[in-house]
């Protein structure tokens, strides 16, 4: 059986209840980071049976491939479907 301590239990409790709440904060969670993250992963899946497979085209498309992800994440990012940087 394992004891906590109560006061680290408060602490923990009152380090996630006093956090400031901001609603323009989106974590990310845009159509072009979305986006990004989802072709990004198919190019490290596809690059990961390149190398399984021994097939270095497959492998260096999907480095290709990562490079485009990154692109296409600014390119919707300046669309204006991205988190705008702070300034």
């Amino acid at each position: 059986m394992v004891m906590t301590r109560p006061r680290d239990r408060q602490w923990l409790d009152a380090r996630v209840t006093d956090a400031p709440l901001s609603h323009g904060d989106s974590h990310g969670n845009t159509p072009a980071a979305w986006t990004t993250v989802i072709i990004i992963i198919i190019a490290f899946t596809a690059g990961t049976l390149g190398i399984i497979l021994g097939n270095w085209i497959i492998f260096w498309a999907s480095v290709g491939l990562v490079a485009v992800g990154a692109v296409v994440g600014k390119v919707m990012q300046s669309m204006g479907l991205g988190k705008l940087p702070k300034s």
